[in-house]
């Protein structure tokens, strides 16, 4: 039966492969479900760092004299 997610492959070195299997024991869980964990983490990581970045940017050029008031946004 072919797998619903998809599978991915990394070369990694001993050190790293040894502490994810360490901590994949402990926690006793599969390494597969650690490395997704901390995939998503980095991910969620990074684009909140993108929309923290768009949002100082976004502030910066914000002008109140030009904004609409927020009764008319929704009108």
């Amino acid at each position: 039966m072919p797998a619903v997610n998809p599978r991915i492959t990394a070369v990694i070195d001993k050190d790293l492969a040894d502490w994810l299997q360490r901590r994949s024991e402990s926690e006793g869980r599969s390494v597969s479900v650690l490395v997704r964990e901390i995939l998503a983490k980095s991910h969620a990581e990074e684009e909140e760092r993108y929309w923290a970045e768009e949002g100082e940017s976004r502030l910066a050029t914000f002008d109140r004299e030009r904004a609409l008031p927020h009764g008319d946004a929704w009108k």
